[in-house]
């Protein structure tokens, strides 16, 4: 049995919003071949998701410096726990599903302090001397889920402006995942008349994949 971590950044519900209704038809279709496998929902707007701030930094180097747990201030313990249970979670995990709205050609910030929790040295890349960083995941698989009013996808003429999708799979080849793809829900402002189609299709590629991740 795998457990795949449904991870989204996205205050609006699958009713509203093309980015969470795709990630709803992926869910189900991966349900349906996987039936046996778990599917793990984080809502990272309705987790505690610990910005890297003054507390995580001046806990994590009295840790680093030999100062035992129990000498943490009562925050920096909160935090530093909260950030631990995070990438372990993450490691534990065999697949991960991203969806998210593009907001200003990125993700919503929720999910770069998601992403900021599970970069850690040692559990999900470690450094090697003289040869570098090196992925500690390279026997997970990811699919990342966006949604843009505008066309922004790997191709298009402005692709280059888009840091979500791109920043997320440069996270994922630093963890050394083998396997990343992108289902991209966008045009819809653009093209408000295609809207209807334009969810469709991406529902119908989302079902496909699914279907064989």
């Amino acid at each position: 049995m795998a457990t795949l971590l449904y991870i989204t950044a996205n205050p609006n519900n699958h009713e509203t919003s093309y980015s969470m209704a795709v990630g709803k038809q992926f869910v189900q279709a991966y349900r349906s071949a996987n039936p046996y496998d778990e599917v793990v929902h984080l809502d990272l707007y309705k987790m505690e998701v610990p910005q890297l701030d003054a507390d995580v930094f001046n806990g994590w180097g009295k840790l680093g410096a030999g100062a035992a747990f129990e000498d943490l201030t009562c925050a920096e313990k909160a935090k530093v726990s909260r950030l631990g249970e995070l990438v372990d979670q993450f490691v534990a995990a065999d697949k991960y599903v991203f969806v998210n709205p593009v907001w200003n050609y990125s993700y919503p910030p929720v999910m770069k302090a998601y992403i900021d929790s599970i970069c850690v040295a040692g559990k999900t890349f470690r450094y090697i001397p003289d040869k570098g960083r090196i992925g500690l995941l390279s026997a997970k698989k990811a699919v990342h889920i966006q949604a843009s009013g505008s066309v922004l996808s790997p191709g298009s003429a402005d692709a280059e402006l888009e840091m979500g999708h791109r920043h997320l799979g440069a996270i994922m080849d630093f963890f050394g995942v083998p396997s990343f793809q992108g289902i991209f829900v966008e045009g819809m402002a653009a093209a408000s008349d295609q809207a209807p189609m334009i969810k469709e299709i991406a529902i119908r590629q989302a079902r496909e994949i699914a279907m064989s991740f």
